[in-house]
Parts: C-alpha cells; sequence; structure tokens
C-alpha cells in the first residue's frame, strides 16, 4: 500500500477482503463449508457465492461493463437467497473460481476508470442510484469486510479457527485453556449484569 494512491489503497483493502473470506474455506470438508451454524443460515461457501455476485454487478453493470457470465441465482424469479448457499452440485471450486473471475473483472474496471468516474446502480432507488467508483470501491471494500467478519465468526464455529490471516491472526497468544477460562469470565459477567433466561 503507498498510502500516497486513493485508488491503490482502496484496491488493497478490497484485496485483503477478498483473501480473508477465501482464507476461511481452508483446509475443511465440503459438509462445513457449507454447514448453516446460525439461524439465517449463513454459511461458509454461500458468503464467497454471495460475495463474489455483489461484486460482480457493482464493478460490471454499474460502470456498463457487465460481467460475462451468468448468475441464473440473481435471475428475476429466481428463489430467494439462492445467492446465500452453494447447491450440492455447484463445487467449492467453480464458487471459489467465480469469484477470483470476478476479482480480475473488477481489477479492469479499477484499472480502466478514475475515481470519479460516473455509474448507476440500477437495483438502488432513484435519486440515490447515481454513484461513482470511489463510492462504489468504498462499498465494496465495506461489504466485503462485513462478510469476512461473519466468515471467520462462521468458521470458529466450526471448528473453532479464528483470526484475520494466515501469520497473523490479531487474536492474543493464548491457549485452549486461556480461552475457555476467558469466555467462562465473561459468560459470569454478563449473568451479572442482567437476568439469565434459562429457557434460551
Amino acid at each position: 500500500m503507498t498510502g500516497t494512491d486513493p485508488k491503490a489503497d482502496l484496491r488493497h483493502y478490497l484485496q485483503r477482503g477478498r483473501d480473508a473470506l477465501l482464507w476461511k474455506l481452508d483446509g475443511l470438508s465440503e459438509y462445513d463449508a457449507r454447514r448453516p451454524l446460525v439461524p439465517t443460515g449463513t454459511n461458509l461457501l454461500g458468503l464467497v457465492k454471495h460475495v463474489a455476485s455483489v461484486e460482480s454487478g457493482y464493478l460490471g453493470e454499474t460502470f456498463g461493463r457487465p460481467f460475462g457470465e451468468r448468475l441464473p441465482w440473481l435471475d428475476e424469479g429466481a428463489e430467494p437467497n439462492a445467492d446465500m448457499w452453494a447447491t450440492a452440485e455447484e463445487t467449492r471450486e467453480e464458487i471459489v473460481g467465480l469469484y477470483r473471475r470476478v476479482w480480475a473483472h473488477s481489477d479492469a474496471t479499477i484499472d480502466a476508470l478514475p475515481l470519479d468516474a460516473p455509474g448507476r446502480v440500477p437495483w438502488w432507488s432513484p435519486g440515490h442510484d447515481e454513484v461513482t467508483l470511489h463510492r462504489i470501491l468504498l462499498h465494496m471494500v465495506a461489504e466485503t469486510h462485513r462478510h469476512a467478519g461473519h466468515a471467520d465468526i462462521v468458521r470458529e464455529l466450526v471448528d473453532g479457527a479464528a483470526g484475520w490471516r494466515p501469520g497473523a491472526d490479531n487474536l492474543p497468544g493464548r491457549d485452549a485453556g486461556w480461552w475457555e477460562g476467558y469466555r467462562d469470565r465473561l459468560e459470569r459477567v454478563a449473568r451479572e449484569a442482567g437476568p439469565y433466561d434459562a429457557s434460551r
């Protein structure tokens, strides 16, 4: 990161989010990559599919540079939330490959246009749909990192793995016993702070 080129800085942070999101799939079985671990069904491979889909539109169609592949789960009449999970027929390699092709298409858009290049987000409401590349890059950095955070929590629920990226997890270097004691302490504090509902 140069610190002097705003476009390069935004692209750097977008790529860090992309890499973090994909890292969360490393070492998992097909089942664990897909299993829903919260009531809304959030799962790791679905997050990658969703972010790939969203990025293909924001850094494609928005600037008159549509991504060249059809994404049927985004078609009108598609099943609700179809972009948030992978079918049994969609392999991890296909979803990850799609995401990498979207990156390449998006990066070409970023390279080709100045930050003040105008665009239009057709799925945003009128009066709010006129944008610039700068605004969409900010939006995609936020969107990607938001979902990378979701992926971090889901991965921790799968097998206890947590952290920001390989070699720099951004967590205190403690063993499993310390973390268990830490969590127990937080549970005690939470119960002291307010009524505990045993039915939950």
